[in-house]
């Protein structure tokens, strides 16, 4: 199932760069996922061709709060990049980008 492999769309000033620039997309993605996987959620889910994915671990860091410096750790993250082939969009980027 796709969904399970796609967690959701990552959206900074970097991402939607690398959208009008390169047609890259960024994703957050299950951990235990490998590339094939990605290549084929995307694909069913958009209904695009992908050309490349690339994947990276985005470890967790300490986080601090309050007076007495309670520390906690955030959870670690994989995201894949995915470039799809000239000319095609997914239109969840899309939208946000016009705005």
């Amino acid at each position: 199932m796709p969904t399970i492999i796609l967690r959701r769309p990552v959206i900074t000033e970097k991402s939607l760069l690398e959208v009008q620039e390169k047609n890259i997309y960024m994703f957050e993605v299950n951990p235990r996922a490998n590339k094939h996987q990605v290549r084929a959620a995307v694909q069913e889910l958009f209904g695009v061709e992908v050309e490349s994915v690339r994947t990276m671990m985005k470890p967790g860091r300490i986080k601090r709060s309050g007076k007495k410096r309670i520390q906690r750790y955030t959870s670690a993250q994989k995201r894949a990049l995915v470039q799809v082939k000239q000319g095609q969009k997914i239109q969840a980027f899309d939208v946000i980008n016009k705005s």
